[in-house]
């Protein structure tokens, strides 16, 4: 059975808004994204708000895939409570996959834009 805010959605990519949620609600952040690399292999992490460095959950999970030596993506999720998904967590997954779908969900994992 597949949850009605996933409606449209294939298993996998599901998954990831799963994932994004996940991450967010653990740690209490703003923000939980996840991505899935070529391989199937998938990243998640949450707004990163330290003194000396900011990310966005979606940078912290491509950072993630990255540091793990993907070499692209096939698809990435973000869970927020924002309208839109900003323009540097879009550019960070752009500079991995031209055309892999970025999807936004609000925290109850209800798919509001898919980009």
């Amino acid at each position: 059975m597949t949850d009605p805010g996933f409606e449209g959605l294939g298993a996998e990519d599901a998954k990831l808004v799963t994932l994004a949620r996940s991450v967010r609600a653990r740690n209490g952040a703003a923000e939980g994204a996840a991505v899935r690399d070529l391989d199937g292999r998938t990243y998640n992490a949450s707004t990163v708000a330290l003194p000396s460095l900011k990310l966005t959950a979606l940078q912290a999970a491509v950072a993630a895939a990255v540091s793990s030596g993907a070499e692209g993506l096939e698809a990435a999720a973000v869970v927020s409570g924002a309208s839109a998904v900003d323009a540097e967590s879009l550019a960070a997954v752009r500079d991995l996959t031209a055309s892999g779908p970025v999807f936004l969900a609000d925290a109850a994992g209800e798919l509001r834009e898919r980009l």
